[in-house]
């Protein structure tokens, strides 16, 4: 966890404390269902839940310190409670193994992570579907291959992502769904030394499903999905930073980040505007993917357990959600205060002489008796006199002038052909399709 790219809410879920005070609560849940199906003696959870009640501190040094002898955190975690609660303890996990701890508290982190994942999802779909409706129709030049292509509007780019967005938040609710299991099957999953109605009392205390069947271990694909779910938002995150980078650099200029009152572009040069925000996005994501891969190789664990995939979690956990978390909100914030400058938008349309229009004359050519490939010679010669030109020429007035082309289309009809409206006819259907408006 870097401080730096991390927010409280997120960070709190992988503190000490809080994961101790999971173990707490599945191991006194346990007890307390061991208690009702008269396995051990009801005292045993009543002891555990009146201590709980005075509101104890966790001391995570005091049970660092009994790990540093164990050598084992979870009996480490048993051997403190024990301290604190007294003989009564010692009904505390009957039956039970680590994993059933460990992973049983893994899903309850990752659920609630979901959980601000999710939030942190909605106030993005917000805000880019805000920033989409302001620009609706604000004409702008699409691009394929970096190079300019045929107009669109700039609240359309935002409505792919918006969709995107959406897309990710379905994957993510999935994800979750799938990742929040609770596993109390003892040693090899068996249920040898417990009951089942343990395990389905203690994933509804905690708002999680049973696992169907445990190797001892909750199967890993189950995590492995979700890490590839939040290495897609990334993704996602990404493609949306890099569209604003590149729509700053000073030869676009399209839109920028908001710089805000005193903020300095650079060190040496006080005239930069720098994209820093979408380019640390762009880092963020970077980090948020590799937790993917290691995830995925943790699905391949020895017979019925081993704990290769332990200390990666240890790591994965923690640093994927959080940056996650980070990242969501700091891309939510660009997008709030993005600067736009239809202006700007207008004249790079203008910048290479019509040629954006050139699919319009090569169908209307078509349809006016040509041949295809004799309609895309006439259009691409013309075109490419324009282009050499840096757009100093126009394609209209050269297409005027050609013979060949005045033979089959007359100058109004070509004008028509250069009606920027032409390209925005279907916004409304699209806008309804991603909005449902």
């Amino acid at each position: 966890m870097v401080p730096r790219y991390s927010r409280p809410a997120m960070t709190a879920i992988w503190e000490p404390e809080a994961r101790y005070r999971i173990w707490f609560e599945i191991e006194a849940h346990a007890t307390q269902k061991l208690g009702e199906l008269g396995v051990v003696p009801p005292s045993g959870a009543k002891a555990l839940w009146d201590w709980w009640a005075t509101n104890p501190r966790i001391d995570v040094e005091a049970i660092d310190a009994i790990e540093a002898v164990t050598k084992h955190d979870v009996i480490a975690f048993l051997d403190w409670v024990a301290q604190q609660v007294g003989p009564e303890a010692r009904f505390m996990h009957q039956g039970m193994t680590s994993s059933d701890v460990l992973d049983t508290t893994l899903s309850v982190q990752l659920a609630q992570a979901s959980d601000i994942l999710l939030a942190d999802l909605d106030a993005l779909l917000a805000a880019i579907k805000r920033r989409a409706l302001e620009h609706k129709y604000t004409p702008t030049i699409g691009r394929s291959h970096g190079i300019h292509a045929e107009p669109t509007t700039f609240g359309k780019k935002l409505a792919e992502a918006y969709a995107e967005f959406t897309r990710c938040r379905a994957r993510l609710v999935a994800a979750r769904a799938e990742v929040a299991t609770c596993a109390i099957s003892g040693a090899v999953g068996t249920f040898a030394n417990i009951d089942p109605s343990v395990e389905e009392y203690v994933a509804e205390k905690l708002g999680l499903a049973v696992e169907p069947v445990s190797t001892q271990v909750i199967p890993r694909d189950r995590h492995a999905m979700f890490f590839a779910t939040l290495g897609v938002i990334a993704s996602s995150i990404e493609r949306l930073a890099i569209e604003i980078r590149h729509l700053q650099r000073t030869e676009v200029l399209e839109a920028e980040e908001y710089f805000a009152p005193g903020q300095k572009g650079s060190s040496a040069m006080p005239h930069k505007r720098n994209p820093v925000l979408t380019e640390n996005l762009t880092g963020l994501a970077r980090v948020v993917r590799s937790a993917v891969t290691p995830a995925l190789e943790n699905v391949a664990l020895w017979h019925e357990r081993d704990i290769s995939h332990s200390s990666v979690e240890r790591f994965i956990g923690p640093d994927a959600t959080i940056t996650l978390d980070f990242a969501l909100a700091r891309l939510t914030g660009v997008v709030d205060k993005l600067l736009v400058y239809p202006e700007r938008m207008q004249k790079n349309l203008n910048k290479m002489g019509g040629l954006v229009h050139s699919q319009r004359v090569l169908l209307a050519l078509t349809q006016a008796g040509l041949e295809r490939d004799a309609s895309y010679r006439l259009v691409q010669r013309n075109a490419m006199k324009v282009w050499e030109s840096d757009g100093q020429l126009s394609l209209l007035e050269l297409l005027k002038a050609d013979p060949e082309v005045s033979a089959v289309m007359s100058a109004a009809e070509l004008e028509d052909k250069f009606n920027l409206d032409y390209h925005f006819k279907a916004i409304d259907v699209i806008f309804a399709r991603v909005f449902g408006e």
